[in-house]
């Protein structure tokens, strides 16, 4: 399974209206650490961020991703909405 495919299949758990994960490893390539896992733009959407703060909404997305964050995934940029914000 792909690390994609496990990041979708991890983030299903918060019900998203959109997700979109792009993989920009390859622009990172050669840098300290970066053997080590990907580098991943994330933009999910979801009425489980309502009412919740910007560090409240990251906790969430990276529960869900469990052990990929030390174990497939290197860096994360990611941009929590809720369908109210799109």
């Amino acid at each position: 399974m792909s690390i994609i495919h496990a990041m979708e299949s991890r983030l299903a758990v918060l019900a998203p209206s959109h997700l979109d994960i792009h993989d920009d490893s390859a622009a990172h390539a050669g840098h300290a650490g970066a053997g080590a896992g990907g580098h991943y733009d994330l933009l999910i959407v979801s009425a489980a961020f309502s009412g919740k703060n910007r560090v409240q909404r990251q906790r969430l997305v990276y529960q869900a991703l469990g052990d990929l964050m030390q174990n497939g995934i290197h860096a994360l940029a990611m941009r929590t909405l809720t369908p109210e914000e799109i």
